[in-house]
């Protein structure tokens, strides 16, 4: 297992938007962490795979700096949701990119304000 951090600084524009891209990643998202800089109290975050569109981390009015561990609900070979027996919640596990680039879009970020993506992933080496 080889564990790699991917570093993706944000600026925004003067309407306190922005629209960035990691490099390209192969492996298992472990987490993203958020770093704050001076980007506005409230700011809104989406943050998906380019490719595949898949939502990685969407959410809005974030205040301070946070780490998050994404994770998608699992299936059966049916394609039938996996669930835990006795509560019916499902099972989640991490989300695997294959060279894809991780889209940040930033919204009310602040006049021309920073902010740091900072994307840990395993990628099985």
């Amino acid at each position: 297992m080889t564990i790699r951090r991917f570093e993706i600084p944000v600026t925004t524009i003067a309407d306190g938007s922005a629209t960035v891209y990691s490099a390209y990643l192969s492996g298992y998202i472990n987490d993203i962490e958020y770093v704050k800089d001076d980007f506005a109290d409230g700011v809104d975050f989406t943050i998906t795979a380019e490719a595949t569109g898949r939502t990685l981390w969407a959410e809005s009015n974030v205040n301070a700096a946070v780490v998050k561990a994404p994770r998608q609900p699992t299936h059966s070979t049916a394609g039938v949701a996996a669930l835990y027996a006795a509560t019916g919640t499902a099972v989640n596990d991490r989300i695997a990119l294959g060279r894809d680039r991780v889209k940040i879009v930033i919204a009310q970020g602040g006049n021309v304000t920073s902010g740091t993506f900072v994307i840990t992933v395993d990628d099985g080496r």
